[in-house]
């Protein structure tokens, strides 16, 4: 049976990978190409009965419900701040949401005491024969471990070392993605507002910390550079702007989703991101949160690695490409391409977001993430 086994990347799915595992006896190694945590980025969500139970049963929920974010509605508004439509905090906030940077410390602090965490490096090599897996780092010395599982993101390193080039796998959806921190110059308070044109899009929200803001910026591909694209925009966005030149935590990355070709090669496999993730809209939170949860149970009942390989990818693949489902239309979403689309956009979510319609619209956004039947762990 596999005791050994290096995980590849300290987001989300890498720690709650190491929560699961550390109980049930295996070595676990963390490795993580960043000096330390990454504790920024926009809120994450959870909901429906499949993402409650999960965070229930590796003893998460009381931790993350302490530092819910309480989220309020979104809010999309024209060039006047008028408010053109509302989407209710269930659509973007689910059932339980929680700034990123706060669910990545509630994972790291619940597995620091059974995993063996190795900050500012990363995977150089990887070659597995019928024992194990031989894995050169960057900057330690080499090691052998049983295992190695991939959850280092979308732009995944160990998918490109044991599955090949990221070009295969990796599907732009036409939009791109910025964000970055701010001070609260609009005065939120637990509320988001959109605006768009066309081609661009600017959200701004705030969650538990009024004193700060989150901005995302939604856009078409351009040669120009990103303060350029935004500038000319309406609305509030010029008072907006100045703090993108200066931001220390400013994220970019194109609208894009994961297929592989099955998740495991031999003794490596993919977790999250890395095999089935999508920049924003997949609900890959929540689904890496369940797949950790997943792998980590087949891994604990089953002495063969292959044979929970196989199980994990039965139970959580088709439930991650349901999820995924919803990301191409991310971007199209925050910024239509024309303002016809926009308008065509506006009374449509008008429509869906009415008093008669409101239920379905409810379980539109909840029913991909409860769509898995779940074996039972001890």
């Amino acid at each position: 049976m596999a005791r050994s086994i290096l995980v590849s990347g300290a987001g989300i799915a890498g720690p709650a990978l190491a929560c699961r595992l550390g109980r049930t006896g295996f070595s676990v190694t963390v490795v993580e190409r960043a000096p330390a945590l990454r504790r920024g980025g926009q809120a994450v969500d959870f909901r429906g009965p499949v993402h409650m139970r999960v965070l229930r049963e590796m003893g998460l929920f009381e931790a993350l419900a302490e530092r819910r974010t309480h989220m309020g509605a979104l809010q999309f508004v024209d060039a006047r701040g008028r408010v053109v439509f509302t989407l209710p905090p269930s659509f973007a906030g689910g059932e339980l949401e929680i700034e990123r940077g706060d669910l990545v410390d509630v994972l790291f602090q619940k597995s620091r005491d059974s995993a063996e965490y190795v900050f500012g490096d990363s995977i150089a090599s990887i070659a597995q024969d019928g024992g194990g897996v031989d894995v050169t780092f960057e900057r330690e010395r080499p090691r052998r471990f049983d295992l190695v599982v991939g959850a280092d993101g979308l732009h995944s390193r160990v998918r490109a070392l044991a599955f090949g080039e990221e070009r295969r796998y990796v599907r732009h959806h036409g939009h791109s993605v910025a964000t970055f921190r701010m001070p609260n110059l609009l005065g939120l308070e637990r509320r988001g507002l959109v605006y768009s044109e066309p081609g661009r899009a600017v959200v701004v929200s705030s969650t538990r910390n009024v004193e700060e803001a989150v901005v995302m910026l939604v856009f078409t591909p351009s040669n120009e550079p990103l303060r350029t694209r935004f500038t000319g925009m309406g609305w509030e966005v010029p008072r907006l702007l100045p703090y993108l030149d200066g931001a220390s935590d400013l994220y970019t990355d194109t609208i894009s989703r994961v297929d592989v070709d099955g998740l495991s090669r031999g003794r490596v496999v993919l977790l999250g991101d890395a095999g089935y993730g999508a920049t924003i809209g997949g609900q890959g939170t929540g689904v890496a949160v369940v797949a950790a949860y997943v792998l980590a149970g087949e891994l604990a009942r089953e002495a063969d690695h292959a044979r929970a390989f196989a199980r994990y990818e039965a139970t959580i693949a088709g439930y991650a490409r349901g999820c995924q489902a919803t990301a191409r239309h991310m971007g199209p979403f925050f910024a239509p391409r024309s303002r016809a689309a926009i308008a065509l956009r506006n009374a449509m979510y008008r429509a869906l977001t009415s008093r008669p319609l409101a239920g379905v619209f409810e379980r539109m956004t909840a029913s991909a993430a409860s769509d898995v039947t779940l074996p039972t762990y001890v």
